[in-house]
């Protein structure tokens, strides 16, 4: 049966929606384009250059992008600045009703933002909401937490606003349960924002989002530009209190390195080759749920699991659950139904993020193959549920290679995609070796029976958080976030430690994190 785009979702409602919810935030052409503003000092400008942005979905335009010249941002720092000054000086009362009244918009808009993250950045409706009651309800949590955050410890004054606006440079994949929950936290704790729109996907749903935020009195400034032409004005500018990044590695370091001659505060996220090892394991359905909630969002995701690390005589036992689950994970068009159909399909994953993503992820998973790696499962598009003649150059079908060699690049680094590699190994010091191969990770998970023996192997592991027969999440609530080696520079978040990292304590303070000469993390 032909599927079609389900009523009401095709992207001119999507984006008639936007409009009508934040109609200061677009200028709209008389041929019906409509090209996205720039939030600078307190009011929506038409500054920049537009260039089209499309949609991974299927490959159509969507909307124009103003990005600006690191001359109109240093003029926007000069503004957050300034508007940082009058914020640090809003007494918390007054702070916490503008943000909560920020969160009271943003939840009667919840269904538009989450359609226009399907749109943006490919992700499947039930996600793309999970995205933003994530990031919501974190922020509720916040408001209920603040007091006791910003209280000090006894007889000691109260933690105070860093001396400058916090800058956000936030990779494209969650759009609002990373970045806007960040911001928010951080106009909580006192500081004006910063938010450099990701250049790969996200623009609409964020300046929505930015105009519901600034209608409620928050001092918040949305840029949308070239990394290359921006990172310095948005990293080095004397005014920047501190910095916080999500992304790649190779972008991560050159933030890292132009912050080496400062003091300010800085939280780089970067990627790191989570790993999931299966040592002296038997509980097999506990694991099947797991492998298959792995694949949501087609693995591009900071906490993702694609490495998988085998004890060589549970191997089979091994892939008689994991090949079942791999051929069962659903993908395609988010938005395509049968007709006559109600809910939106509920999908593991849609696109990745472009198709020269895509087209990266086939050659490397190329490479590997010719290099000696054994290809265990290899999808095919046309298992996926697409709309007739879509353009489907932003997809990939689920992959397993086992035994990648040294050689390839999904050997040691995450593929940000629905492939996965497995490693077999014969004794505990191969399993650390591979599961630790990435040079440092953010999350990694141990199956086995035993869990004191689970417990001596991850005190080994270079993960900031390791789970014994369950995986690992950020945690932006109750616990902290941050990553081991490679994988992270700077404060540890999440938490109290995410108003520590953005607010100033007594003289002398020492942030948790990954810092030079820090040798010891938090218990996670």
């Amino acid at each position: 049966m032909a599927l079609q785009l389900a009523p009401g979702t095709a992207w001119a409602d999507v984006l008639a929606r936007a409009v009508a919810a934040a109609p200061e935030a677009f200028d709209r052409a008389t041929g019906g384009d409509v090209t996205l503003r720039n939030l600078i000092g307190d009011e929506w400008r038409s500054v920049g250059t537009p260039s089209a942005v499309r949609t991974p979905v299927d490959n159509t335009a969507l909307a124009r992008l103003s990005r600006v010249d690191a001359g109109a941002a240093r003029a926007a720092v000069a503004s957050a600045a300034t508007a940082h000054r009058a914020w640090a000086a809003t007494p918390l009362a007054e702070r916490k009703a503008r943000v909560a009244a920020a969160v009271d918009e943003l939840t009667a808009h919840r269904d538009t933002l989450a359609l226009l993250l399907v749109w943006e950045i490919g992700k499947p409706w039930r996600l793309a909401r999970a995205d933003v009651d994530r990031a919501l309800d974190g922020v509720r949590w916040y408001l209920e937490q603040i007091d006791r955050q910003l209280a000090g410890s006894p007889g000691r004054p109260a933690r105070a606003p860093l001396p400058g606006p916090v800058s956000n440079i936030a990779s494209w994949n969650y759009p609002m349960s990373v970045l806007v929950h960040a911001e928010l936290v951080q106009l909580l704790a006192g500081n004006a924002v910063i938010a450099k729109t990701p250049s790969q996907g996200g623009a609409t749903c964020l300046t929505v989002a930015h105009a519901l935020m600034h209608r409620a009195g928050l001092p918040a400034t949305l840029l949308s530009g070239g990394g290359e032409e921006l990172s310095e004005v948005l990293v080095r500018a004397p005014e920047i209190g501190a910095v916080a990044f999500v992304g790649g590695r190779s972008n991560g370091g050159k933030v890292a390195a132009a912050l080496l001659d400062t003091d300010k505060r800085h939280m780089i996220e970067q990627e790191g080759l989570n790993a999931w090892g299966v040592w002296n394991f038997s509980r097999w359905d506990l694991l099947a749920a797991h492998l298959r909630k792995g694949f949501e969002y087609g693995k591009q995701r900071c906490t993702a699991y694609p490495r998988l690390v085998v004890q060589r005589e549970l191997v089979d036992a091994f892939l008689d659950v994991y090949l079942p689950v791999v051929r069962s994970v659903r993908f395609g068009h988010p938005l395509a139904v049968a007709a006559g159909a109600d809910p939106l399909p509920d999908l593991d994953f849609g696109p990745l993020i472009s198709a020269a993503k895509a087209d990266e992820l086939h050659r490397k998973v190329g490479e590997a193959i010719d290099a000696g790696a054994i290809p265990l499962y290899r999808g095919k598009l046309d298992g996926g549920a697409f709309l007739p003649g879509q353009d489907t150059s932003a997809y990939v079908a689920p992959a397993a290679l086992l035994a990648p060699p040294g050689r390839s690049r999904l050997m040691h680094a995450e593929p940000f995609g629905p492939v996965d590699t497995i490693v077999v190994v014969d004794t505990e010091e191969e399993l650390l070796a591979q599961m630790n191969a990435g040079g440092g990770a953010l999350v990694a998970s141990l199956a086995c029976d035993d869990e004191e023996e689970a417990a001596k192997l991850a005190g080994d592991l270079q993960a900031f958080k390791v789970g014994i027969n369950k995986p690992r999440s950020r945690g932006d609530r109750e616990e902290p976030f941050g990553g081991r080696g490679a994988s992270w520079k700077g404060a540890f978040v999440g938490g109290d430690l995410l108003v520590r990292a953005v607010t100033l304590g007594e003289p002398g303070e020492r942030l948790h994190g990954n810092f030079p000469d820090h040798t010891s993390y938090p218990t996670t």
